[in-house]
């Protein structure tokens, strides 16, 4: 596998979330990247594996000054921390004003973390799930996406945020692909809507939505529905007890990873063999924050 990224057009949807769940729900080792040029949440959202706050010092913007010498893939380790529950993250900036450390580092960033996935050092290697926060026209951010496998647009069910993410998806499309439409399927990174829903409305909303993209003729279908599911996510924050596994949320994200590899395989297959985990388990070494109860298998 190599870079996925994780979007939205307008708003907050849920992408740090819904990056967050699909991380810990990973078949193989995985890096989650905060690379929101406006500013990351899980600094503030989140501990360390230790207890302790997570340190906003080490993450993309130790690794851009670092990047500026150059970097070798491998490196991104030494930019990233645990945490509490297992889950390698590299913490994104603080906020908007440090943006301006990264100008010029955008497209160096999105090509060490595709080649994170194809470190010839086996202890080394991870796919990387990138959490690119808001993506409008004017988002550096798309610098790292001729890098990746796969971008996943996250929205809600709302009329106007649909159409906000098939207007989206369809002039990214065009940037990234050109107007060859036959020729562009094959094209990377392909584009997918991660549609966040009821689930009693989710897979009706899904059919429309499919439709209006493919009337837009963006390149783009829905690829999975996240539930929307408030005590779930608090969960996955550790701010609420409670079985994690049980949860609409981490239910619906299982299936999510379950389908992305099943429907983008030939883009998400790595060349490096697959490390022995089973498929809709938790990467190795993750285990749910003490506040979460004690999931199951897959949660």
């Amino acid at each position: 596998m190599a870079l996925i990224a994780l979007a939205a057009d307008k708003g907050a949807p849920g992408v740090t979330t819904t990056a967050v769940a699909l991380a810990a729900l990973w078949p193989r080792r995985v890096l989650l990247a905060e690379a929101d040029p406006a500013g990351g949440d899980l600094v503030y959202r989140s501990v360390g594996a230790n207890g302790r706050p997570l340190d906003p010092g080490t993450g993309i913007l130790s690794l851009a000054a670092t990047a500026r010498r150059g970097i070798a893939a491998e490196q991104l380790w030494d930019h990233s921390q645990r945490m509490a529950g297992g889950l390698d993250v590299i913490i994104g900036l603080a906020s908007s004003d440090q943006s301006g450390g990264l100008t010029g580092q955008w497209g160096a960033l999105g090509r060490v973390f595709a080649e994170l996935a194809d470190s010839p050092h086996q202890e080394a290697a991870a796919d990387v799930l990138a959490d690119l926060g808001r993506l409008d026209a004017h988002s550096p951010a798309q610098a790292l996406l001729p890098h990746a496998a796969l971008l996943l647009l996250v929205t809600r069910g709302q009329p106007e945020n649909l159409a906000h993410v098939r207007d989206r998806a369809a002039a990214l499309h065009n940037k990234l692909h050109g107007q060859q439409r036959g020729a562009s399927q094959l094209a990377k990174p392909q584009i997918g809507v991660l549609l966040i829903a009821e689930p009693q409305q989710g897979s009706k909303i899904a059919a429309q939505v499919n439709e209006m993209l493919i009337a837009s003729q963006s390149g783009a279908r829905v690829v999975g529905l996240i539930a929307e599911d408030p005590a779930g996510a608090e969960q996955l924050a550790g701010r609420r007890r409670g079985r994690l596994d049980k949860s609409l949320l981490v239910r619906s994200a299982r299936k999510v990873v379950t389908d992305v590899h099943q429907t983008f395989r030939a883009d998400l297959n790595p060349v490096r063999p697959a490390l022995p985990q089973q498929q809709g388990a938790p990467p190795q070494g993750y285990a749910p924050p003490p506040s979460y109860g004690r999931p199951g298998a897959g949660a």
